[in-house]
């Protein structure tokens, strides 16, 4: 009998109400993926994303999809951690998101942590394109391995577009059967958690980020956009979300 992964898809779509607020004309999901609208907070809409299973397993495909219409203003958080697991199907688990942010339009990504669990072999890839006037604040966040236990193997591509402009492009591999030297001292020095925050603002295009340390762990660099990325490797989950927070913070 051959064992095949499941397969899950959600989508969001925000749109000013034309009173000072954003609706969600489109909130759905299937299979392990369900995202349930919360409280929101003034003119900005909250979503929650719900894992109705664990996973993504092995052989596993989840897609998630959201688009900021003009002028929305649009959160997205998630209920829990994503945590990656081996599974009976063979193959590598993909998790795609793509994300759509019109002119005058807001959106904040801040999932919870993806821990790749020991045995797991997972690739997800973000995808951001936003219109010249597109503001966004996307965190992501990896943690290699539950405590006391070696990571699965994960691949993560972000890739942010401007105006149709490609301002960041990268690509970070780690965990058994990644290209070697993933764990030395050029890229996570033996930390287990490693995460990125970007934002983009039309403001930077006159008053760029200006490139610096961040403490001993992470690091602020412009963009060739009007954008700004930080970068953080920590020795452990809670170390990077505070770096992380810092940094949003420091940001404004």
């Amino acid at each position: 009998m051959t064992v095949t992964g499941v397969r899950g898809s959600a989508r969001i779509v925000a749109r000013a109400d034309g009173r000072g607020g954003t609706v969600l004309p489109v909130l759905d999901g299937e299979g392990p993926l369900a995202p349930r609208r919360t409280r929101s907070a003034g003119a900005e809409a909250r979503v929650m994303v719900v894992g109705a299973m664990s996973g993504p397993l092995g052989g596993d495909r989840f897609t998630l999809t959201a688009r900021v219409e003009e002028g929305a203003r649009l959160h997205v958080g998630s209920a829990a951690a994503t945590l990656a697991l081996p599974g009976q199907a063979k193959g590598e688990a993909r998790y795609d998101v793509r994300l759509d942010v019109a002119d005058g339009a807001e959106l904040r990504w801040l999932p919870e942590q993806l821990i790749s669990a020991g045995g797991s072999d997972l690739c997800v890839t973000t995808r951001a394109d936003l219109a010249a006037g597109a503001r966004l604040v996307l965190r992501e966040e990896q943690v290699l391995g539950r405590a006391g236990e070696q990571s699965g193997r994960l691949t993560s591509r972000l890739t942010v577009r401007v105006a149709g402009r490609t301002v960041l492009d990268q690509e970070l591999a780690c965990g058994p059967g990644a290209p070697g030297g993933w764990d030395g001292p050029a890229v996570l020095s033996g930390c287990r958690a490693v995460g990125q925050l970007v934002v983009v603002r039309p403001e930077f295009t006159e008053a760029p980020a200006t490139a610096r340390m961040l403490g001993e762990y992470a690091s602020l660099v412009p963009l060739a956009g009007p954008a700004a990325l930080v970068t953080v490797v920590a020795p452990d989950a809670l170390r990077l979300r505070g770096l992380l927070d810092e940094a949003l913070t420091e940001l404004g």
